[in-house]
């Protein structure tokens, strides 16, 4: 019976990660997540393509929702194996599985509601309370780097993934029989930048025969770490001169932490006044918050070095957590603050409460510090609508609206190829979470590195074969292929070699200086003959 990997979720998309790994009688399911955006409830209350029942086990990446966020439904239907995670992990999926009942419960009773005036039947969650305590009872912590058995023949270890707290990089070792070879399969889940501000660096692995590469940001590049805290420190400016507040949609999990860190250090620059209203509304904020403190030891060393100076570096002055719904309500009558609520992708959370009532105000910034999927309200705002409808109501949209992608816990496209490039046998990699131009275009990158690289359709599976990994030096020449992909990897690596350079600790030595010269040079010819031959065209 062959080995085979199946491709269930996050397949052309960011949200829904799922894989399934089926070795003999084994069938082990790496991540179980939400959909998020478009069609959100009806692809979450889709059936599971396989029985629950049938499952040995469930494996996490990390705790974000959408890699764990369909585990208690799975649960609900019949599973009852182990859940392996590491001890971060297992505590997070906690508040955030608690806090996702209880959001489910008030959507499925306003939309009961609403049904009722129509003569139409009441809407059941998703799942509830009860069918998330069965779930954590099935939670197993792992240690990152031990190698666990899973079941016979499926091994895995957890490794640094450096994206939030408790992430892990999954390496799994797979057999049939004594006498096969294994083969080994590498799940990035998702990852963290090589340049980390919260969390320690990626770890790096150099061997196996396939390896699932997310590409959430796999065709763009972030700004640095001081370029986007430069972005930031100007919103922040700009909001204390217009008097009013300034919103942050928050992943409550990573991203919230962050911005507290970020805030903290500008309040010790002087740049924000320390009797500045810091409103954190979420009731898990408070319980997440305090798993990082807990886990301190896991966390980066710029980090580490404030705790150590004995700063807290998630309690700026003046936050205040929020708990309930009347507290966030009374945040209406604050004209000037820093409001930090989720959800990250404005899909739901008392966030959306905020922006209904602050969208039409010029004077109000909403500050996107996290990737927001296709058909969620962050989406279509960044995206530049004009009018949203919110809770019922149409909202002019009016406020000022920044995007800082540097503070994201995502690799961008030069860490993803970075990562990617310390394979030294070269594995088949199979590019995932991403929206499909994402995807391509970091499938288009590592094919450019002599990798070989697909880009899988939901639903399609791989048969695992030992040995499948080859030498990188074996591939086409990179001129091979159509001319738009041809272009397009070099155009890439251009980027890439520049940003390297750029970011390097050192400036090049004067003898360097006449190669970048001849290299501007060969660009600037290049531009200019396109540019007349676009002028010849239109004449």
């Amino acid at each position: 019976m062959a080995m085979r990997l199946r491709i269930l979720g996050a397949a052309g998309e960011v949200t829904g990660s799922s894989y399934l790994l089926e070795i003999g009688e084994s069938r082990i399911l790496v991540d179980c997540g939400l959909h998020q955006g478009k069609d959100e409830d009806r692809l979450n209350r889709e059936p599971f393509p396989l029985a629950p029942e049938s499952l040995t086990a469930v494996v996490f990446t990390h705790a974000h929702l959408d890699h764990t966020g369909r585990v208690p439904l799975l649960v609900k239907q019949g599973f009852s194996g182990k859940i392996w995670a590491t001890l971060p992990t297992a505590e997070l999926v906690k508040v955030l599985w608690t806090d996702s009942a209880h959001l489910m419960k008030e959507e499925a009773e306003w939309r009961s509601r609403k049904n009722a005036r129509k003569g139409l039947p009441p809407v059941n969650p998703l799942y509830d309370e009860e069918d998330v305590t069965k779930a954590l009872e099935y939670l197993v912590p792992a240690s990152y780097d031990d190698v666990i058995l899973l079941a016979p023949g499926v091994k895995v270890r957890f490794r640094d993934a450096g994206h939030i707290l408790g992430s892990a990089v999954l390496e799994f070792w797979l057999s049939e029989g004594t006498s096969q070879k294994e083969v080994k399969v590498v799940f990035s889940g998702d990852l963290g930048p090589q340049e980390t501000v919260m969390e320690r660096n990626p770890a790096l692995i150099e061997d196996a025969d396939y390896v699932v590469i997310e590409s959430t940001y796999g065709d763009r590049l972030h700004k640095t770490n001081a370029e986007s805290r430069d972005e930031f420190r100007e919103v922040m400016r700009l909001a204390l001169r217009s008097k009013a507040k300034v919103l942050i949609p928050t992943f409550v999990v990573d991203r919230a932490q962050r911005v507290l860190y970020e805030i903290m250090l500008l309040q010790k620059e002087g740049v924000l006044e320390e009797d500045l209203p810091i409103f954190f509304d979420s009731p898990m904020g408070v319980r997440a918050t305090d798993i990082y403190r807990k886990h301190i030891n896991l966390l980066s060393s710029e980090i580490q070095g404030h705790v150590h100076r004995g700063d807290d570096p998630f309690s700026p002055e003046q936050l205040r957590y929020i708990s309930d719904a009347e507290e966030s309500r009374g945040i209406n009558g604050v004209a000037r603050a820093v409001v930090l609520a989720g959800s990250g992708m404005c899909n739901g959370g008392r966030i959306v409460h905020h922006l209904k009532h602050n969208l039409w105000n010029e004077k109000c910034h909403v500050c996107f510090v996290g990737y927001q999927a296709q058909g969620t309200l962050g989406r279509r705002l960044v995206d530049g609508t004009k009018r949203v409808r919110i809770a019922g109501e149409e909202v002019s949209v009016k406020a000022r609206l920044h995007t800082i992608n540097g503070f994201s816990a995502h690799a961008d496209r030069r860490d993803l190829l970075k990562w990617a490039g310390n394979f030294i046998n070269g594995p088949l990699f199979i590019v995932t979470h991403g929206e499909p131009k994402s995807s391509r275009s970091l499938a288009e990158g590592l094919t450019g590195l002599g990798f070989r690289a697909e880009v899988p359709v939901p639903g399609q599976e791989f048969v695992l074969e030992a040995e499948h990994a080859f030498a990188p030096e074996a591939v086409v020449p990179v001129f091979s292929g159509s001319k738009e992909a041809a272009t397009k990897r070099l155009l890439s690596d251009v980027a890439i070699m520049a940003s390297d350079i750029q970011d390097a600790d050192e400036l090049p030595d004067e003898d360097l200086l006449p190669l970048l010269e001849s290299s501007r040079t060969l660009l600037q010819i290049v531009r200019d003959r396109m540019t007349e031959k676009a002028r010849g065209r239109a004449s």
